[in-house]
């Protein structure tokens, strides 16, 4: 069955599968969240949100949405993490097979493992650069290497990543992480500077892994580990318009959204920064038509 609604609440013409660049797969998995639950509820309230997103871009002065945004049915599992993370896997590569900028929703972070997976397989010379409160290194645990605290783990089997907005890990982490490469939120706080050197670190193809914790739980409150000390709403949209000037910007995911029914504002940023990614991305490409 169809979603009653798609992200942006778009005229039919403009939510075609055939017709849009870009693809939204929504993943509504909860599974292995260790304290707050209800990021599964978490792409719905994107989606919700995004139908009251003004579609013109000031910063951008464009209508990303006219290159077309197809919301695809959520990938739903009762499975395994395991499980969930092939479906993933498998739905984003036959988008990818299709020549469409695939970004998934989730949920929480485990979902990002099986897209990654896939944007790996499909792109040469990538990166992934992660936004995080967390760093996410532990080979498993709970059991499973799939779990959220090892979403990073998994990637850097891949390829290089970046961390960016890292406040909070656990020692077994420490002889992972890779310092030249990490930007822990402490030593970038009031800073600028250090976005040149994350866009020195990018190779040609640039994946981009959001977890929304890594705002700061004054401006994103509705997530399931909110950590204090985090990055604030300018400060990642510059960067992310670094990001999108300097690489090619090749897929990106936004998860750990844990809805609150008393406050909307964190769903609305959540469906706003996806629509702003985008309208660095295509903007910019427009821009060299």
């Amino acid at each position: 069955m169809r979603q009653e609604t798609n992200f942006g609440d778009l005229p039919q013409e403009n939510c075609e599968l055939q017709s849009s660049r870009v693809v939204i797969v929504p993943v509504p998995y909860d599974g292995t969240s260790t304290w707050q639950k209800g990021a599964d509820k978490g792409p719905a309230a994107i989606i919700e949100a995004s139908a009251n997103m003004e579609l013109y871009d000031i910063e951008t002065n464009c209508e990303v949405y006219e290159h077309g945004i197809y919301t695809a049915d959520p990938i739903e599992t009762q499975g395994s993490v395991e499980q969930m993370v092939r479906a993933v896997r498998e739905t984003v590569q036959g988008y990818l097979d299709q020549n469409k900028f695939t970004i998934v929703i989730g949920g929480e972070h485990s979902v990002s493992i099986g897209t990654i997976q896939a944007h790996a397989n499909h792109y040469n010379n990538l990166t992934v650069l992660q936004l995080d409160a967390h760093s996410d290194l532990r080979d498993q645990y709970q059991g499973s290497k799939c779990n959220h605290a090892c979403v990073m783990a998994r990637t850097k089997e891949l390829c290089p990543i970046i961390q960016v907005g890292i406040r909070s890990m656990d020692a077994c982490e420490l002889k992972a992480i890779d310092k030249s490469r990490t930007f822990f939120a402490e030593d970038i706080h009031n800073r600028s500077d250090w976005m040149a050197d994350v866009v020195s670190l990018l190779s040609d193809n640039v994946y981009v892994t959001i977890d929304l914790d890594v705002f700061d739980p004054s401006i994103m409150p509705s997530t399931g580990t909110p950590e204090p000390g985090g990055l604030l709403w300018y400060d990642v949209l510059k960067l992310l318009k670094m990001v999108a000037e300097n690489s090619n910007l090749v897929g990106f995911d936004v998860n750990e959204l844990c809805p609150n029914d008393t406050d909307k504002a964190p769903d609305f940023l959540a469906a706003k920064l996806i629509y702003k990614l985008l309208s660095y991305s295509f903007g910019a490409y427009d821009a060299k038509e």
